[in-house]
């Protein structure tokens, strides 16, 4: 009896052994059917939305070739260009080489009305030209008037007595004089006393081409301006000074004078008193 109570203990274990392991199995085997099963589903969905975007898109093509149809139809003819400048109107067509259908060749739409601009336009270039031709003709019938008239000679007036002159004499003009090359002073300047002052006396210049004269000048006390007492001519080389008062002194200068109007003076020199 012992042997056998140990045999089914033995037993019963493995048997509860065998049955987590069991139940473990099973466990798995429905988590995998389950997957499976999500998968299918998934992939079910994923072709639908498949078929459902490729519907949409053989919709959207089918209204687009609707579109061009009508398009296409729409645009059979096509309105000739308009005339400028007065040209005569023909109605003419151009067919495009698509195939149109036959009720559309035979209701043709109405040709369209000129631009209002186009007409504006020829309107204006008549009124330019009109105004042009009349220009034209008046500029030559003014012309003819002006070859036609005669000149009117103006109203001599009559000389009056006072508005008579008579002529007045012309100035001779003066003879321009030829510059001198060498202008030169005199020389050995001095003074000489005598019984009523002074007596100048120089030499004169080597230089006498063109030698007009002297001016024998004199300042007194060496301050302001020179004053001319004498214009001697060339050939005297003297001038007598008389003295009126002893106090103060008297600057002298003799200067030569050439035709040209330059000059050239001799060394300056002073004197007691006062002279004239």
């Amino acid at each position: 009896m012992a042997v056998k109570k140990s045999t089914t203990k033995r037993v019963v274990k493995k048997a509860s052994k065998k049955a987590p392991a069991k139940k473990k199995a099973v466990a798995k085997k429905s988590v995998a059917k389950k997957s499976t099963a999500k998968k299918r589903v998934a992939k079910k969905a994923v072709a639908k939305k498949s078929v459902a975007k490729k519907s949409a898109v053989k919709k959207s093509a089918k209204r687009t070739t609707k579109k061009v149809a009508k398009k296409s139809s729409a645009s059979a003819f096509v309105v000739p260009p308009v005339p400028r400048g007065g040209m005569s109107t023909s109605s003419r067509v151009n067919v495009t080489t698509t195939p149109v259908a036959a009720k559309s060749i035979s209701t043709p739409k109405p040709s369209v009305a000129p631009k209002q601009g186009t007409s504006k336009t020829v309107l204006g270039a008549v009124v330019v030209g009109i105004v042009l031709l009349a220009i034209i003709v008046w500029s030559q019938s003014a012309s003819n008037n002006d070859d036609g008239a005669m000149p009117t000679p103006p109203a001599s007036a009559e000389p009056t007595a006072e508005a008579t002159t008579e002529p007045t004499e012309e100035a001779t003009p003066t003879e321009e004089v030829a510059p001198v090359a060498a202008v030169e002073a005199p020389s050995k300047f001095v003074a000489l006393n005598s019984a009523e002052g002074l007596t100048l006396r120089w030499i004169a210049p080597t230089a006498t081409d063109g030698l007009t004269g002297y001016n024998v000048e004199i300042r007194a006390n060496g301050k302001g301006d020179w004053n001319v007492i004498a214009t001697v001519p060339a050939d005297q080389l003297t001038q007598s000074v008389t003295k009126g008062d002893s106090s103060g002194w008297t600057q002298f200068r003799v200067t030569s004078v050439y035709a040209d109007g330059q000059t050239a003076s001799a060394t300056v020199f002073g004197i007691p008193g006062v002279f004239a």
